[in-house]
């Protein structure tokens, strides 16, 4: 078995040059790649046949007869590539719709004759993935939804609510509280710039958007998710999880350390943990342990080097990696659920307020006037 990584590049359809390709490529539904629930099926099933007997153009050729029309094509691409003599592997990333996570998977298998196993293992990665998603949708669709709603509010009434009481309070001809006043300040200034406001924001997300490939936004990005109360465990734990599983995969399939740690650091997708696999790389042919290597990066918890030490000792490094990955799995889980339940009464408070405030400014100098009067 060899496995040359120092070609390694990412596939050909995931490569950006310029606004054209960055617009048909990425700004496009139901062409790119499968969903995570197409995958999930297509690794099961797949699975399933192969590991029945059937070879694999016969396994194709039972999936193409029970898929649907826009899947049909897939497979049948797939298909007319295996008919060529072309791997499952070199098959599937023809088509442009898997990530390299998948097809270095799947490569292993082929080459360490663990097929069936690796197509297990993308199945239960691709259910944890729809899970961890459909937590994550969860968790932050409400606090989006609020505060888009509250958004359109506040740019309402500081467009039309707050500029008929300014006329209204004109007419007083007496000075204003200073909340007042500044509230009518801001309206002002945002009925003023705020087609302007929006063209700002658009070109910067448009212009984020495309940089965001690049390591010096992925540094930037990363290290600022990293301090982010309660979403910096989520994340580092999403990773760990992907990570442990991987190495899992590797170390199982009788890959070694070194080659192991490489791959990962191709297909982990965190700037973190690619610049500390980088490093630990070279530590490692130098003669380091895995687990010394690990103590001089923050993104590896005291668990994984405690855990990792053993499975060095014991030499059962797949086995204590695959209990780590669900329970890191596990514990994004649990920490998604707190973090829903936090959130939700954190927004209302804090929209609370700021409507609260808005509608405090309105209303005091009709209660001064009221006071003035009697």
């Amino acid at each position: 078995m060899s496995i040359d990584l120092r070609n390694i590049e990412k596939p050909a359809h995931q490569k950006v040059f310029g606004l054209k390709k960055a617009l048909s490529k990425e700004i496009q539904f139901g062409r790119g790649e499968f969903s995570s629930k197409k995958k999930e099926d297509l690794y099961s099933e797949l699975g399933i046949l192969i590991g029945s007997g059937l070879d694999i153009k016969s396994s194709f050729t039972v999936l193409i007869e029970e898929s649907h029309k826009k899947t049909r094509q897939f497979y049948d691409s797939v298909y007319d590539q295996l008919i060529k003599g072309v791997s499952l592997s070199n098959a599937l990333q023809s088509t442009g719709k898997i990530s390299m996570y998948e097809y270095h998977t799947i490569r292993i298998g082929e080459e360490t004759g663990n097929l069936v196993v690796v197509l297990k293992q993308l199945n239960q990665h691709f259910t944890e993935s729809i899970k961890q998603k459909r937590q994550l949708v969860n968790t932050f669709s409400y606090p989006t939804l609020v505060i888009s709603t509250a958004v359109i509010v506040v740019l309402f009434m500081m467009n039309f609510i707050i500029p008929m009481f300014e006329e209204l309070f004109k007419r007083f001809h007496g000075e204003l509280p200073a909340l007042t006043r500044g509230v009518i300040i801001t309206s002002k200034f945002i009925s003023k710039y705020l087609w302007g406001m929006v063209l700002f924001i658009s070109i910067t997300g448009f212009s984020l958007f495309y940089v965001r490939k690049t390591d010096s936004f992925r540094r930037i990005t990363s290290s600022l998710i990293l301090k982010i109360p309660g979403v910096r465990t989520i994340i580092k734990k999403m990773y760990l999880a992907k990570f442990c599983q991987t190495f899992s995969l590797l170390n199982s399939s009788r890959i070694p350390i070194v080659t192991s740690i490489q791959l990962i650091q191709k297909i982990i997708g965190f700037y973190p943990f690619e610049v500390a696999l980088s490093q630990i790389e070279k530590e490692l042919v130098n003669g380091k342990l895995l687990h010394e290597s690990f103590r001089e990066y923050t993104i590896f918890d005291g668990k994984l080097i405690t855990l990792t030490k053993v499975g060095e000792e014991v030499n059962k490094l797949n086995e204590i990696y695959e209990t780590l990955s669900r329970q890191y799995s596990e514990e994004v889980q649990h920490k998604v659920a707190l973090l829903n339940t936090i959130l939700e009464p954190i927004l209302i408070i804090f929209i609370g307020l700021f409507v609260a405030v808005i509608l405090i400014a309105m209303y005091l100098p009709m209660f001064q006037m009221s006071n003035t009067m009697f």
